[in-house]
């Protein structure tokens, strides 16, 4: 008996900001340690990057390299994988390459321009899409079983 059939599922606004959320402490459990290590008990999150080249490592560096392997490895960060979402391929439901998820962290500095825009579109799009998935040509998805023939009931 093979794995049963799947349809993808759009993930929308809210779960993916919960998983935002999610990500957020997990990411700081994460790097705070090595802020706190290099540069003390001095505030190491701040709006814009400080504590020269090694402040840029650890506040934008560090995060985008954590999420862009957590996606290659996984196809999710920890908050996506706790709502059961994944990063794929828009067109062919089949994991994103190297290449789009990089596309797709960079985007997220451009959804976010235009007072969040770009994040907020996912709400009003037909395939939940944000401007960086857009950008990357990925969708946030879950999978669902499918009714087979044999599953339906006289």
């Amino acid at each position: 008996m093979g794995t049963p059939p799947t349809e993808h599922h759009y993930i929308g606004f809210w779960v993916r900001f919960i998983a935002a959320l999610i990500d957020s402490v997990c990411f700081a459990v994460v790097i705070l340690p090595f802020a706190y290590l290099l540069f003390g008990a001095t505030p190491v999150i701040q709006t814009q990057p400080s504590h020269g080249l090694t402040g840029i490592v650890v506040q934008t560096v560090l995060p985008a390299l954590l999420v862009v392997a957590l996606w290659i490895r996984y196809q999710a960060t920890p908050g996506k994988m706790l709502m059961k979402a994944r990063i794929v391929d828009a067109e062919t439901g089949n994991p994103a390459s190297h290449g789009q998820y990089v596309v797709r962290y960079l985007g997220y500095y451009l959804a976010l321009i235009p007072l969040g825009l770009g994040i907020l579109w996912v709400g009003l799009d037909r395939r939940k899409q944000g401007w960086h998935d857009k950008l990357a040509r990925t969708v946030v998805v879950r999978d669902r079983p499918t009714a087979t023939s044999h599953d339906v009931s006289p």
